[in-house]
Formats: C-alpha cells, structure tokens, sequence
C-alpha cells in the first residue's frame, strides 16, 4: 500500500506542500482560538430531536462555505468526511484531522465510488459521515449525488445541514469560505430526515436528490434568517 505522505509528496509542487504544512498548523489553532469564543444555537425540523448526536449513525451534507465553523463544532466526534485529492481538498483533509474528523479521499470527478465504499464501511462500525456537498470545485450550493448514493447503499438517513455565522470574514473563493470573527453568534440548522430505500432506481434517485437540494435551501434560508436586520 502507498504511504499517504509519499503520495502527497508527489502530487503536489514544493511550494504547495510548504503550503500544506503552514496551513495544517496555523488554520487549527487559529480555528481553537476563536471557536472556544463562540455561541451557538441549533434547532431542527423535527421537533422531537434535541441534537445531531440523536440522529447517529447519520448522513450529513453541507455547503463547503461552512466547513470551517462545522469543524469546530463536530469535533472529536470521528466523523468521515469526503474530501477530494485536489490541493483544496487537502488542505481540508489536513485541517480537519487535527479536529478529530476521518478524511476520505475522493469526490464526484475522481475516487467517488472507492470512497462511497469506504464510507459505508465506516458507517456499518457506527460512524457517522459528512459531505462538503457542493465542492471540491462548485458550482455553489449544488448539492451532488454522494449522500443519497450512500443513503441508499447503506440504509441511514440523510439530514441536511447549515451552520449560518452572525459575523465572518468571507473569503473571495468560489465558495465564500466563512471564517468566524471571535465571539460570534453560530445559528446551526438541521433538515427533517430522508430516506432512500435500497431498490430506489434512477428516477427516484432524482427524486431524493431533488429533495436534498431543497433541503439544503430551506435550512440554509431559516439559518441566516436568524442573523438578518429585523425592521
């Protein structure tokens, strides 16, 4: 098997893994700084459920925009999270590792059915798993395929969620990359649950992806509802 960092030694030029390394140290502990400042509410569709830990093992899609505060709050929870083996990807792979997430590589243009597989594996020993649904490379906040792939593969639900910051730098990327200012308030948001039977054929496929993307809207428009001006 090949050693991951001689895989990524030869990837990547070597001013991108200076890069990799700067940014795999100074992005965590910039992101613990600030996070233990933070203030954060979360509420769901449905109302019987009181938080994400209640819905485990689960299927978590989310716009890439969000997943700097998203790593902060579901640390140390062993989450699996696809990230693609583009230079953006592993910057995200690198960060997130220190925060306790399990990185599996692969998106929907390179290694995305190896590391479906992985996922579900990961999911059938009772880990739950999360998809930066739009990335690696946008368009943005179009919900890809992958978790209702998974969903249908390995019979957990998907809930669909947003994490909307009351003040962030917003970063000229394609996706508006948030990072939270210190003593933010975080409103999380989180969608009803889907299930995907496992004969769905292509037309329901459709279907459920259609249905995530609302998902997806819907809990992205009540989450910065929260934080806009009130006349």
């Amino acid at each position: 098997m090949a050693d991951p960092a001689s895989e990524t030694e030869s990837r990547f030029t070597r001013l991108q893994r200076i890069q990799l390394t700067l940014v795999s140290w100074i992005v965590p502990a910039v992101l613990r700084l600030i996070g233990r400042t933070l203030r954060c509410t979360t509420t769901f569709e449905e109302g019987s459920i009181q938080s994400l830990d209640e819905i485990y093992p689960g299927i978590y899609p989310f716009w890439h925009r969000c997943v700097l505060p998203a790593a902060w709050l579901y640390r140390n929870r062993h989450l699996a999270v696809m990230t693609s083996r583009s230079l953006d990807g592993e910057f995200i792979a690198r960060v997130i590792s220190r925060f306790g997430f399990l990185p599996v590589r692969g998106s929907s243009s390179r290694g995305g059915q190896r590391a479906l597989l992985e996922m579900n594996q990961l999911l059938g020993e009772n880990h739950s798993a999360a998809f930066t649904i739009d990335g690696p490379r946008g368009p943005r906040n179009v919900a890809k395929k992958g978790p209702v792939l998974l969903a249908r593969i390995s019979g957990v639900p998907v809930v669909a969620f947003y994490v909307a910051v009351e003040r962030a730098w917003v970063l000229d990327t394609w996706d508006g990359l948030m990072i939270p200012k210190p003593f933010s308030r975080v409103y999380v948001r989180a969608a009803r649950k889907i299930f995907v039977p496992p004969d769905a054929d292509d037309a329901a496929m459709d279907r459920y992806q259609t249905e995530m993307q609302a998902a997806l809207e819907r809990v992205t428009a009540f989450a910065e509802s929260q934080f806009a001006p009130r006349n």
